[in-house]
């Protein structure tokens, strides 16, 4: 049995063509043509939520709200609304990939297996692994290979945002807002200058990537 993804589109050819295409893959569909609230006990049941911005019954964006309330399901969101504000409150609600209409079905699947591969945290630990990256969370220490790294309290608090949600981008705009000072050193460019820093402490490899027009997300960490 394959892995189970839950798709919300209203469109009922489009719809009809994701989950023939997602099932051809291996994976076993259900679609919804209609937007309600998810509790996190039943986003659980789903290893990937696709979900369409516009719809009967409620907004996209208010049921992504909703969801990251509860649960850390990856989100792929699919929007006919190209504008870049859309794409970065998506992303910054907690949305994981974002997909404009019209597109091909096979790079959907493509994007799925592609969010699937990378790891998920769970809410209940305190601790996040990804690659030889330990994190942490509760009593704020960080470890490379096994050895510590000390931080910074902005340094950590950065780490650990991205940590929150392993392979999303996360907007630097949001950064600027909840990581850093506001009074003190609350602009994009200082948070540049701590990811930089951030980086070389962390060593070799690719542990914070940049996403170019939107922020950064912590990576796999693997040694190029």
């Amino acid at each position: 049995m394959g892995e189970r993804i839950l798709l919300i589109e209203d469109d009922r050819q489009l719809g009809a063509q994701i989950v023939d295409h997602l099932g051809r893959a291996g994976f076993e569909p259900t679609w919804w043509t209609e937007g309600r609230a998810l509790r996190p006990d039943e986003a659980a049941a789903w290893r990937l939520i696709i979900l369409d911005l516009m719809l009967p019954g409620t907004y996209g964006m208010d049921i992504l709200k909703q969801l990251r309330d509860g649960s850390d399901v990856p989100v792929l969101i699919l929007s006919a609304r190209n504008d870049t504000a859309d794409k970065v409150r998506a992303l910054k609600l907690g949305a994981d990939d974002y997909m404009t209409k019209p597109f091909w079905p096979e790079e959907l699947v493509e994007r799925v297996r592609a969010r699937l591969r990378r790891p998920v945290m769970q809410r209940q630990d305190s601790g996040v692994d990804i690659g030889a990256l330990h994190v942490d969370l509760q009593a704020r220490e960080v470890r490379v290979h096994g050895a510590p790294v000390e931080l910074t309290r902005v340094e950590f608090d950065l780490l650990a945002a991205l940590a929150r949600r392993p392979g999303a981008a996360v907007t630097r705009q949001w950064l600027v807002e909840n990581v850093l000072d506001p009074d003190r050193e609350g602009t994009e460019r200082t948070l540049d200058v701590h990811v930089s820093r951030l980086r070389r402490k962390l060593g070799p490899g690719k542990h914070i990537e940049t996403v170019w027009g939107i922020g950064y997300r912590l990576g796999e960490g693997e040694d190029p």
